[in-house]
């Protein structure tokens, strides 16, 4: 039987429990010892069910439990994860033979209380128990540390040592680990001095927890000490002294002791790939990370699903969702982390369609959710494109219960607020059964979204009335909620003193949202003096006063800042690079825009869809559409603002059919269009004098898509109307208009009918016009203009006494070209340029040039009383001739001239450029503020329709 019993005993510790089983079960007589022996084993491989069945066996067998075997038993119930039932009858038996006060029964019932989160069961029985070794003491320590409790760890720890129990390396480690999570230095260096004292320094658990604990007490140093004295350390003592380095973001030093784990330890693990792949997602690391992704299949750790969540969390936090989504799609298996984290990678990117397919294929799939999945579906819906999804996410939470976590209603709150239902917010938040800090601050956030400043500051009134304390968020959304001259004075500034008052003006983000909130209110003045004032600029301050600047139209001012940041030692991130590209979008200065798409791509931010959009646009708007298309993303990449960028940008062109087959090419790939789209859309029509059309996708816009017309679409029918000259029919349309008319309808109309020279309609615009914004200089030019194209000259000095009396000034045309680093402007008649001599004869040989080529002037464009004579005269100083004849004397030959015009192209400059490109075989390009003209070969681009 002893020989049986043994040979039991030495298979099981080599893990070869089925020979164990098999002797066991062959033997004819089985003593306390056979059943102790067996089911140890069995525990030790993790059979816990069997070892169950196994006990019941032997209590019909009449064989008396031993206090081992109740220990080893509850372990099983413990180890299990999900044998709490079983735990309880094992206490329960142990109580009715006697053996609930065996020292070792009682620790172990500690320890499975404890692990399943029971504390105040084990307290009890610790309390209970008659007999206590320094395990019992350990096992309830731990039991309180995996809870959160940490002050009762250090209570217990006090009390042990006022009763003279020694600790062990356990108790210390436990201790030690409890004051890392309270990060209170005095205590955590007084539990050091014990640790010393006792000798226990140089054991490995305890040198590993003196690590962890000196780290997160900003005494890298000191865990750099520990380390370097350890006689021996194992896997958790490398990942201890990596981890150390990367909570205070020693990158390179991170990178020294994994290199150093991998050829002295030679071992790595899970944890060890998580901490170092933790600090690869930005750009200038995640090639390492990339890096340490081969190593991972070198070492055939692909397999693991820790390792690849690691993996996907670091593409994730990299934006780098296709490297993300290789990883998931070759995982051998995926556990829930898996699966969120995929979903989370999806949002981020902006791609919400694939991360509600992603959660599709959960729900068909049944795999296991929790509130991170519904958390992360919802952030997907939190835009009005996806609001009917997102009310279905929504009764997906409610059907599963989890419309009571405190989590999933603040995503709720904020997916509603987002898509402007403030309403459907307010009733979420009001019928949360718990709120928190966050709950508030996405209800007052969502109200200042929503542009509505009276019920942001209410709800930031109420907040603080229910005496929930308010953060730099809280007070940085009821600051965004100021937008107007008035919101400054009724909300602004008293919210300003009260951030002055409760010391939140040293928070470095709400420093960033006053220069916002006095930008956006108008006093671009207090934006500077307090952006001035700040001792430590940082990125977010330096993208605050852009926005400020970009806010008041200072475009220059945009650039400039973008120059002092660098000469700063800032680093530009995505808004820097998007408020940058837009700003130099609005001035058409290519080459700048050039210079910071290539340090965006440069920094890694060429995968980033802002960023990206952004240098589209740019090179849209100054002309270069070959490079629009060169960058624009795959087709499963694109977002709808990057198609939108594509149908505005070949409509500023003139390529009407391209912007009408890129909408449906974009309808064809399943984006939804929005108000944006549809103003391209319609413009582009507009342009392209494709009417019928137009008023198509006008009719359906409402119809098939739920896009509401608004007063920028209507201008574009009444534009589409009036261009073709049917202006009787847009002058209806104002009246029926589902939007009521604004300057912008009107000074359209009266644009139109200067084309079509209707006086009698003209002069009805005029006057709606003048009647809605007296100081509109359009309305007093326009009509001029008109009165001037049919001969009524008396009524154009009326207008023009009218316009002084008011102290009404037109705006001065003026056109301007870019060589290198210089623009040179010009005005009506200019003659100030050092080239004048030059750019006059230049001109004298065109005009003699394209005369004989065939061209007549068109003298209506010259809106003077004068002479034909003159009027040609006058007509060949246009600034946009000027520009033309210094771009063709500074440019080489064969080069595309580009000039820019701040007025709509008078019709004879437009004829004259058409003859020049023709007869000097050269490209022109002329930008208005309306759209690009494309001259080539004696044609434009807009086929004369414009």
């Amino acid at each position: 039987m002893f020989l049986t019993n043994t040979l039991i005993n030495m298979y099981s510790k080599f893990d070869h429990v089925d020979h164990a089983r098999y002797l066991f079960d062959h033997l004819s007589v089985r003593n306390a010892a056979s059943w102790n022996t067996m089911m140890s084993g069995l525990v030790r491989v993790g059979l816990y069910g069997e070892v169950m069945f196994l006990f019941r066996e032997m209590h019909n067998s009449s064989v008396l439990p031993s206090g081992f075997l109740i220990s080893s038993l509850i372990t099983a119930c413990d180890r299990s994860g999900c044998m709490f039932r079983e735990g309880i009858q094992v206490h329960c038996f142990a109580v009715k033979v006697g053996l609930l006060y065996d020292v070792f029964v009682g620790t172990c019932l500690l320890h499975f209380y404890g692990a399943y989160k029971r504390v105040f069961d084990a307290q009890r029985i610790f309390e209970e128990m008659p007999e206590r070794n320094v395990v019992s003491w350990t096992s309830l320590m731990f039991g309180y540390l995996d809870n959160g409790d940490f002050e009762n760890v250090l209570s217990l720890y006090q009390e042990m040592r006022n009763e003279g129990i020694s600790c062990n390396e356990n108790t210390l480690s436990t201790v030690i680990t409890a004051c890392s999570f309270l990060e209170d230095e005095l205590l955590g260096f007084k539990v050091l001095g014990h640790v010393v004292k006792s000798g226990f320094e140089t054991k490995v658990s305890v040198a590993n927890s003196l690590i962890n604990m000196l780290a997160s007490l900003g005494s890298l140093k000191e865990a750099c000490y520990v380390f370097s004295h350890m006689d021996e350390r194992d896997t958790i003592s490398w990942n201890s002294i990596i981890s150390a380095h990367v909570q205070k973001g020693h990158f390179g030093e991170s990178m020294s002791f994994f290199h150093l784990m991998r050829h002295v330890h030679k071992k790595i693990n899970s944890t060890t790939l998580a901490t170092v792949l933790s600090i690869c997602s930005s750009v200038d690391n995640l090639k390492w990370g990339k890096g340490i992704h081969g190593l991972v299949f070198r070492l055939g750790l692909d397999s693991n699903v820790c390792t690849c969540n690691s993996l996907l969390g670091m593409y994730s936090e990299a934006g780098r969702s296709d490297d993300a989504e290789f990883v998931f799609n070759e995982m051998q298996e995926r556990d829930l982390i898996s699966w969120n984290s995929m979903l989370t990678c999806y949002v981020r990117g902006g791609r919400s369609l694939d991360a509600l397919k992603l959660l599709i294929a959960m729900l068909q799939m049944k795999k296991a959710t929790d509130y991170v999945t519904f958390m992360s579906a919802l952030a997907a819906c939190s835009n009005y494109e996806f609001i009917d999804e997102g009310k279905i996410v929504h009764a997906l939470v409610i059907l599963t219960g989890l419309h009571e976590n405190l989590v999933v209603g603040n995503a709720s709150i904020t997916m509603y607020a987002k898509s402007g239902m403030m309403v459907e917010a307010k009733k979420v938040f009001q019928m949360m059964s718990k709120r928190n800090q966050v709950t508030w601050n996405a209800l007052v956030g969502g109200h200042a979204e929503n542009d509505e400043p009276d019920k942001a500051v209410k709800a930031f009134q109420l907040m603080r009335e229910e005496g929930i304390k308010a953060d730099y968020i809280t007070v940085s959304n009821v600051l965004g909620a100021c937008l107007t001259p008035d919101d400054l004075l009724k909300h602004g500034m008293p919210i300003h003193a009260h951030i002055v008052s409760t010391g939140f003006e040293s928070d470095r983000y709400v420093q960033n949202s006053l220069i916002t909130m006095y930008a956006k209110c108008g006093d671009l003045k207090s934006s500077e003096c307090i952006f001035d004032g700040l001792l430590d600029k940082n990125t977010i301050s330096w993208n605050a006063m852009i926005a400020a600047n970009a806010h008041h139209h200072l475009e220059e001012e945009v650039l400039k800042c973008i120059v002092k940041m660098r000469n700063a030692g800032m680093d530009l991130d995505q808004f820097s690079f998007s408020e940058s590209l837009a700003a130099a979008a609005k001035l058409a200065v290519l080459e700048e825009g050039q210079q910071l798409h290539c340090l965006a791509v440069k920094h890694g931010f060429d995968l980033d869809p802002f960023v990206m959009n952004a240098a589209m646009d740019m090179y849209g708007k100054c002309g270069e559409m070959d490079d629009v298309l060169r960058i624009f993303p795959q087709p499963l990449n694109r977002s709808r603002l990057s198609w939108n960028i594509l149908i505005s940008a070949f409509a500023r062109h003139g390529y009407f059919q391209k912007a009408k087959e890129t909408f449906h090419e974009m309808l064809e790939m399943g984006v939804k269009p929005d108000h944006v789209t549809f103003v391209s859309l319609l413009s582009a029509c507009s342009h392209g004098g494709l009417v019928d059309e137009g008023l198509t996708y006008f009719a359906a816009m409402s119809k098939e898509f739920s896009v509401q017309p608004a007063i920028e679409h209507c201008v574009c029918i009444i534009d589409l109307l009036g261009r073709s000259g049917r202006l009787i029919e847009a002058e209806t349309f104002i009246n029926e208009m589902p939007v009521r008319p604004d300057a912008l309808v009107w000074r359209t109309l009266l644009a139109s009918c200067k084309i079509h020279g209707n006086l009698e309609l003209g002069r009805k615009a005029a006057e709606h016009l003048i009647k809605l914004d007296p100081s509109d200089d359009a309305a007093y030019v326009l009509y001029s203009n008109i009165c001037a194209t049919t001969g009524k000259w008396g009524t154009v000095e009326d207008v023009r006494r009218q316009m002084g009396s008011y102290n009404i000034k037109k705006k001065p045309a003026c056109s301007w070209v870019k060589l290198k680093n210089e623009v040179v402007l010009f005005g009506m008649g200019d003659q100030t340029h050092p080239q004048t001599n030059e750019i006059y004869a230049k001109l004298g040989e065109l005009r003699k040039l394209i005369k004989e080529a065939g061209y007549v002037p068109d003298t209506s464009y010259a809106l003077q009383d004068t002479d034909e004579e003159q009027k040609e005269h006058n007509l060949w100083n246009h600034s946009e001739r000027l520009a033309l004849a210094f771009g063709l004397i500074n440019t080489p030959n064969g080069s595309t001239i580009k000039v820019f015009k701040n007025l709509r192209v008078c019709g004879d400059c437009h004829s004259v450029y058409k003859f020049v490109s023709g007869i000097i075989s050269r490209k022109i390009i002329l930008r208005d503020p309306y759209r690009f003209h494309h001259f080539s070969a004696g044609q434009c681009s807009c086929c004369d329709y414009w």
